[in-house]
């Protein structure tokens, strides 16, 4: 599996699946899209605060993830897609990206309905059949997380129908998302700092 292209700290402190051989495409192809994904996961921290604090429209962990690719140029993508019939257009917009660069669509779930992920899966196999897309990556939680939410008071808040690994790896195993390769990463409790 190219799995094991990604640093050691990456395979020790996120829980990693991946389809199609992802890593290998991602490291091989997209060698500058891969360098701000390993610097980015490298960095992240998840804060006690990041858990404690009740959520609003975005997390703080999204809010990370965003603002460090974004500065990276990194963006939030749409794009305009449309069927046509008989020299109809009829307009299909997708569900907007998180963050897009150069053919590689991020996506990132961390206490949405779980059914988020067949939506993202669903986007990425229609962009990557339309050759929009070479890759995408999930960034969601590790089931090992429940335990410090629980702790903390808040497990009722991350519930069994909200998005972590356990909700995605069966539509992965599925083929939920066609024929683009798919990169998991699932944010464990050996990234979380307490008291921060």
């Amino acid at each position: 599996m190219s799995v094991n292209l990604l640093p050691d700290f990456i395979r020790s402190n996120y829980e990693v699946h991946e389809t199609k051989h992802s890593c290998a495409i991602l490291k091989g192809d997209f060698p500058g899209e891969w360098r701000d994904l390993i610097d980015m996961l490298t960095e992240f921290r998840l804060l006690e605060s990041y858990v404690s604090k009740p959520g609003g429209r975005k997390s703080q962990i999204s809010e990370f993830i965003d603002s460090y690719l974004y500065n990276r140029g990194w963006f939030e993508k749409e794009f305009e897609t449309a069927v046509v019939v008989d020299g109809q257009a009829s307009e299909q917009p997708t569900h907007k990206i998180d963050c897009f660069r150069n053919r590689i669509a991020l996506e990132i779930e961390w206490n949405n309905k779980d059914t988020f992920y067949d939506r993202d899966l669903n986007n990425f196999r229609l962009l990557f059949d339309l050759h929009a897309v070479s890759v995408g990556i999930i960034i969601t939680r590790s089931d090992n997380l429940q335990e410090i939410f629980n702790r903390l008071g808040r497990g009722k808040s991350y519930g069994s129908s909200t998005t972590h690994m356990s909700k995605l790896l069966p539509r992965l195993a599925g083929g939920g998302g066609g024929g683009c390769p798919v990169l998991a990463l699932g944010i464990t409790s050996k990234l979380y700092v307490p008291g921060k």
